[in-house]
């Protein structure tokens, strides 16, 4: 019979709860099916596969049902690392043209979710009235269809996303709310207030990082955000 392979643990800290938890690399067997999602390039497969590595390699600790999505791409990226190596090879598109591409290397340790103080779950929209929103989730990624347009994707998440709305010391959950209703509540909201629900998606923690490059026919030099797992995942 032949011996049995010892796998390797480590440890990491979640970015929303700053939890210390173990985890292990994905195995040939599981790499094996991320591969073949990724080939087919359907994001639903993708995002299924992703969900099932993150599960498998925290020995079941996280939930990927109820944990952000920033903790899920964040884990993913790390397990990653420590299965086929801490470098990625991308191809960036400089900015300064539009159409030359570059090759670059980024190291997964440099990537980290970015966190902003000033960022607020629960937006007032008046003195009376506030709403409170979680973070997407991957059954929420799952969700949008292919090609939305941004506008779009803002009304989407704001429908999946939102919690409450609370009214003084009334508490209306999304449970309880039609979309009806709620689309009725949206179309009667100001310019400025509906600004302050698109802040939140726009500055929410995210997988986030910046790389300089360097157009090598114009020799222009300039920084590219690279935002998402799907963008570290070349």
């Amino acid at each position: 019979m032949l011996p049995k392979l010892d796998t390797p643990t480590y440890r990491l800290t979640l970015p929303s709860t700053k939890e210390e938890i173990q985890y292990r690399p994905f195995l040939v067997k599981e790499q094996k099916l991320l591969m073949m999602a990724q080939e087919s390039e359907n994001d639903n497969e993708i995002v299924d596969m992703v969900s099932q590595i993150v599960n498998a390699c925290t020995f079941e600790k996280i939930d990927v049902n109820t944990s952000p999505m920033f903790d899920i791409e964040y884990l993913f990226l790390q397990i990653r690392g420590k299965s086929v190596g801490e470098k990625i090879d991308l191809t960036i598109t400089c900015p300064d043209d539009e159409k030359t591409s570059v090759p670059v290397q980024v190291d997964i340790n440099d990537i980290s979710v970015l966190m902003s103080e000033e960022h607020n779950n629960e937006i007032d929209l008046n003195n009376d009235i506030k709403m409170v929103f979680r973070y997407p989730l991957l059954k929420d990624v799952k969700g949008i269809p292919p090609n939305t347009k941004d506008v779009d994707l803002i009304f989407y998440l704001l429908n999946s996303c939102i919690e409450s709305i609370s009214h003084g010391e009334e508490i209306y959950n999304r449970v309880d709310i039609s979309d009806k209703e709620l689309t009725e509540f949206i179309d009667s909201l100001t310019g400025e207030q509906f600004e302050r629900i698109t802040d939140f998606f726009q500055t929410m923690p995210k997988l986030r990082h910046v790389i300089p490059v360097k157009n090598p026919k114009t020799e222009v030099e300039s920084e590219v955000v690279v935002e998402g797992l799907a963008s570290f995942l070349g």
